[in-house]
């Protein structure tokens, strides 16, 4: 069975970053009819917060992303400590002793000399006596995996064959001094236990990835199939890492984005696909294939969730947005009528606080010196109310014989009289809604 994760770590907000990785392993989960795991990365108790547990919950429920299961790496450290002892039977796991500030020089060392600054592996040939010295004078060393220094190759989803020679990449450390567990070993043990198939994430996992395939190889556990996607960049091409704070998917929603908007977005956003609304997670997880994402940085310009969200608002029914249209403060009685005036005219529900404004309160005139004498003509011959959908064209068409206006010449005068502005709803569907006129009519 195909079996995906996202695997967030509760150490702030998930941001469009992150929401890349947990829609593709959701929609190839559920196009599979498989499972799909959210894996909270908590391993590192000083910055994981209850707190943000909660928000990704809540984002991913927003969102529609549910998952079939939860697991808390917190609740494993048992397991990483076997695999971390099984390791080290093996001769594939040692301590390291050097500092920050050591492995810095070293590094720099062999750049100037023309070699990758990778991890000298010293500390394999240190003494248990040197070993125990180092340890009183510095406290427990840093735990590294003896990678086996060949090529590792795979075929990845994304970016197809895939070889890096291990003796180009430094030894990683899955355990630091103070025992707190990395993702690289965690991510290994979780994904051979729970059965994960296919893991989607960042190109800048690809070194991580290479690594992981030699430890989940030594482990005997099974390789999953792999494929990074793009990273985004911003609408100019710039990074984007330093703005994905300020695109967390609260503040979205916050700013009034439809989740099938974002997630119509992001399902397509570096495809070769076009980007197309979409109106259900259905249609989502049908037209969903990771081979047709290309390698090359994506461009992400939050400007285009809005124009994908008026189009969504615009195909929903009345009761998909009810609890809106009443916190904007319409009378049930007028919420059907009012939808239908303002759904073609707002981007977002917040919108339409200020369309019932207008409505409720009337807004001021617009009304040119030399209209003025034909605003007054025209608002003489208004018709008793109530005022219906025929009201408007009733209207208009007896000040065109009294008045002899046609076209904009009659139209835009009486828009500006009514609305203030120059452009908006059809005038048929929002003449009825005018408080102030209607109470005058």
């Amino acid at each position: 069975m195909t079996t995906t994760r996202f695997a967030p770590s509760p150490t702030g907000y998930i941001h469009v970053g992150n929401l890349r990785t947990a829609l593709m392993n959701y929609l190839i989960a559920r196009k599979a009819g498989g499972t799909f795991i959210l894996r909270i990365d908590d391993t590192d108790p000083e910055r994981s917060k209850e707190e943000y547990v909660d928000a990704i919950k809540q984002d991913m429920e927003w969102l529609g992303l549910h998952w079939d299961r939860i697991e808390r790496q917190s609740e494993r450290l048992d397991r990483y400590a076997d695999a971390a002892d099984k390791l080290r039977e093996m001769g594939r796991f040692y301590e390291a002793f050097e500092t920050p500030t050591e492995l810095d020089l070293k590094r720099k060392k062999q750049l100037n000399m023309g070699k990758p600054p990778v991890y000298d592996r010293a500390a394999l040939n240190l003494s248990d006596a040197e070993k125990e010295a180092l340890r009183a004078e510095r406290g427990n060393g840093v735990w590294r995996f003896k990678l086996d220094h060949e090529r590792i190759e795979w075929t990845d989803g994304i970016l197809g064959d895939i070889s890096i020679d291990a003796a180009s990449v430094s030894d990683p450390v899955l355990i630091r001094g103070d025992g707190q567990v990395l993702y690289t070993i965690a991510s290994v043990v979780d994904d051979t236990e729970m059965g994960v198939t296919d893991v989607v994430r960042g190109s800048d996992h690809v070194t991580n990835t290479a690594t992981q395939i030699q430890i989940i190889e030594a482990l005997g556990g099974a390789c999953p199939r792999f494929a990074h996607h793009s990273l985004l960049t911003g609408p100019q091409g710039e990074a984007l890492s330093k703005r994905l704070g300020t695109l967390a998917l609260r503040d979205l929603r916050e700013q009034g984005v439809q989740p099938m908007a974002l997630l119509s977005l992001m399902a397509r956003l570096g495809s070769s696909d076009p980007v197309e609304l979409r109106s259900d997670m259905a249609e989502l997880i049908e037209g969903f294939d990771v081979n047709r994402f290309g390698a090359a940085p994506t461009k992400f310009d939050v400007q285009d969730l809005f124009p994908l969200t008026a189009k969504h608002l615009q195909s929903l029914p009345l009761a998909d947005v009810a609890d809106a249209v009443a916190d904007a403060g319409v009378p049930a009685e007028l919420a059907e009528s009012f939808w239908e005036m303002a759904r073609e005219n707002i981007t977002t529900l917040g919108d339409l606080k200020g369309w019932w404004e207008l409505c409720r309160d009337g807004a001021e005139p617009l009304i040119a010196d030399e209209d003025r004498e034909f605003i007054a003509e025209a608002v003489a011959l208004l018709p008793e109310g109530p005022f219906d959908g025929e009201t408007w064209g009733t209207w208009t068409k007896a000040v065109k014989e009294a008045t002899g206006r046609k076209g904009k010449g009659l139209f835009m005068p009486l828009r500006k009289a009514l609305t203030g502005m120059e452009r908006g709803p059809e005038m048929a569907t929002l003449l009825p809604l005018l408080q102030v006129i209607r109470a005058r009519g």
